[in-house]
């Protein structure tokens, strides 16, 4: 054996150890006492740092009850010697009360809700980058020797005393509790909601201590979600899950991704969210907790390694090795109280994700999707709705299709066809935190898809917002559109969705993360917001929905009606930047948009989009950079570099656009030498000239 791996074999025993002394409410003293050896050894062996010798270990097997051999095959102590129990948290000495968990109460509570948070916390925690998280929600209502069975494990005897304490029906919480017990005490049936997800992170960390497990079993309002593409940043949905419980209880069984206590498999803990009451003269703050009694946090508990029948009696059995959670919500119903039969409930939670996490599901040509999801509803381990796979062509048609074809990178300059989608740009001005002091703004591109509206669309003309882990943010109407415009679809990927640039992405996603309320359901300012970023944070958010709708009305408006004399009836607007297109007469090139901004180096940087007249010949252009003044002539800049993106070469200061075209886009930097002031202290516009006796 090398050094290694003894190291790695005494940090097992060490593990091990500690766990059994935990369960035998022993201390390392006591321990010592008893193998007449010093404190500083015990301890040696329990950090790992050491191992007992050979007739230490058989004498700690005897003192510990245990069988010969156990700390060779790290045998846990059997579950049914009354290791597991409750332990419930004492009130507050002050007299403080809480009638309920208040982060149960951000939501507007409904099953749908439950779907979409559990949903957004499995995202957030993906492991493999390479493939999907898998969520998998099983309804199962039971009776009869499975809900005994149930119970048993669970401890139902001794927690059902102090939810009947609890159920006071002069609060809100009491009457959800007391209704609970009626129903269950009434019909003998209990419904259970099992929400599994695999590849994920699952619940490690230690017992007390920052990480994923305390934050989610022992804590409020806290996020551990450092990556910024994260949905979460409250800390906030996983009270929706113990909110979908008529008791506030729930149990949790966890793969883990990284060992603890040397482990990894069925690590488990139960919880219940109970409000204040007094039980037998002695009064409880609410919540408590199923697990080992330790001795060394009176009365707190701690999660167990459970043997495969606990698991299979508490319902929780996984169906794969990957690492992730499995929630057992115990008591499961829909707090909108809209879905009351498992079919409803069924089909609640299918159309919730469908709803919020169809762009996670769509795939790109040798791509996995980020998210993979089903729901399936049993009676008794019986079939009553058939497990299904949500699909989002099947849900969103249209909007599947526009983010397909953007993974695919099969996007078209144009509207022409009742399949196509036009990918366009929307800038976002990312503002520098406040807490730095030199910091500059960032300009971020998102990607705005927009496409024809599927027949079967209910809602047309909307659009959806989301960012990095593509779960819908914004979903409004559309307004404004000119009349004759087609029906479509817009969806707008910002943030590290957008795949553009890595640091302007990022620092997108973090500031419409802040820009985000508690229910992720818009962008909009908010005190995260404005307490993180610079001054005008708010201003920059607003310029961009603004401009995110203007984007999608021109992308559906109709060729504009031509008046006799052959000029447009309109003229193009100016951009919020103050890059006007110049318009010309029918049959001449003109600039449709032109969008940028003033770089560090004080350097205009722009992209034009052309519309072009259809012809068989190419068209050849020279582009200006022109500033703009009160009165007399306008100077012009000259150009430090152009360069070509759809439809066009450049060839020194010459554009030459594709025959047969109708569009192109080109992107140009001007040259600060030419500028008759500082940039940032000028309007700029782009128009085109054509370029005579310019060869390609």
């Amino acid at each position: 054996m090398t050094q290694d791996d003894s190291s790695r074999d005494a940090e097992a025993f060490g593990a091990w150890l500690g766990r059994q002394l935990r369960r035998k409410s022993m201390s390392q003293s006591d321990l010592a006492s008893a193998l007449d050896v010093t404190r500083a050894a015990v301890s040696a062996w329990i950090t790992g740092r050491a191992m007992p010798r050979v007739e230490k270990i058989h004498q700690i097997e005897e003192i510990l009850d245990l069988a010969a051999g156990a700390s060779v095959t790290r045998d846990e102590t059997p579950e049914s010697s009354g290791y597991v129990s409750w332990h419930h948290r004492l009130a507050h000495s002050d007299g403080g009360r809480e009638l309920g968990n208040a982060a149960a109460f951000a939501f507007d509570a409904s099953l749908a809700i439950t779907a979409r948070e559990a949903t957004q916390n499995s995202l957030d925690e993906r492991w493999d980058r390479t493939r999907p998280v898998r969520v998998r929600f099983t309804l199962h209502e039971i009776s009869g020797e499975r809900l005994r069975r149930l119970q048993e494990a669970i401890l139902w005897d001794d927690l059902a005393p102090h939810i009947e304490a609890a159920g006071d029906a002069k609060h809100k919480v009491g009457r959800t509790l007391a209704d609970g017990l009626h129903e269950l005490r009434e019909t003998g049936e209990l419904l259970l909601l099992r929400i599994d997800d695999f590849n994920a992170n699952g619940l490690t960390g230690p017992e007390y201590d920052d990480g994923r497990f305390a934050a989610v079993v022992r804590r409020q309002l806290e996020s551990r979600k450092s990556d910024a593409a994260a949905g979460g940043s409250f800390g906030l949905g996983k009270a929706t899950i113990w909110g979908a419980s008529r008791f506030g209880l729930v149990i949790v069984n966890s793969t883990l991704s990284e060992p603890f206590e040397g482990l990894r498999d069925r690590r488990v803990i139960g919880r219940i969210d109970l409000p204040w009451h007094e039980l037998n003269g002695i009064q409880y703050a609410g919540p408590a907790w199923l697990g080992n009694r330790d001795p060394l946090r009176e009365p707190a508990a701690r999660s167990w390694w459970a043997g495969e029948r606990t698991i299979e009696e508490l319902h929780l059995q996984r169906q794969s090795s990957d690492p992730g959670t499995s929630f057992l919500i115990v008591g499961a119903h829909d707090p909108a109280g809209e879905a009351t039969t498992l079919e409803e409930m069924h089909r609640v939670l299918v159309h919730g994700l469908a709803s919020g996490f169809w762009a996670s599901m769509v795939s790109g040509r040798g791509r996995a999707p980020m998210l993979e999801a089903s729901v399936r509803a049993l009676r008794n381990d019986q079939e009553v709705v058939a497990e299904e796979r949500v699909d989002p062509h099947a849900y969103e048609p249209a909007r599947a299709r526009a983010v397909r074809a953007f993974l695919d990178r099969t996007t078209v300059p144009r509207l022409s066809r009742s399949d196509d989608v036009v990918e366009l740009s929307v800038p976002l001005t990312v503002l520098p935190l406040k807490t730095e002091i030199h910091g500059q703004p960032v300009e971020h591109r998102a990607v705005l898809l927009v496409t024809p509206a599927a027949e079967s669309d209910e809602k047309a003309n909307r659009l959806i917002g989301m960012r990095g882990n593509r779960m819908t943010v914004l979903d409004r109407p559309v307004t404004g559109i000119a009349i004759g415009s087609p029906e479509f679809q817009a969806v707008l990927l910002a943030g590290t969705a957008a795949g553009s640039e890595v640091g302007a992405d990022e620092a997108a996603e973090s500031f419409l993360r802040a820009a985000e309320p508690p229910e992720h359901n818009d962008w909009k300012p908010t005190e995260d917001l404005t307490s993180t970023y610079a001054r005008g944070a708010t201003t920059r958010l607003k310029e961009f929905r603004k401009t995110i709708l203007a984007t999608i009305r021109m992308a559906v408006k109709p060729v504009d009606p031509v008046e006799s004399n052959g000029a447009p009836t309109a003229l193009r607007d100016l951009t919020s930047l103050g890059l006007a297109p110049v318009p010309r007469s029918k049959g001449y090139p003109t600039v449709r948009s032109a969008t940028g901004g003033v770089d560090e180096s004080g350097a205009w940087r722009v992209r034009v989009e052309v519309k072009l007249p259809e012809r068989d010949d190419p068209w050849v252009l020279r582009p200006l950079l022109r500033f703009v003044t009160r009165s007399g002539p306008k100077p012009e800049a000259r150009w430090a570099s152009l360069s070509a993106e759809t439809n066009c070469e450049i060839s020194g200061d010459i554009l030459v656009c594709s025959a047969k075209e109708r569009n192109a886009i080109f992107t140009g930097v001007s040259d600060v030498a030419s500028h008759p002031t500082a940039g940032r202290m000028l309007i700029v516009e782009v128009d085109l000239v054509q370029a005579k006796d310019v060869g390609r």
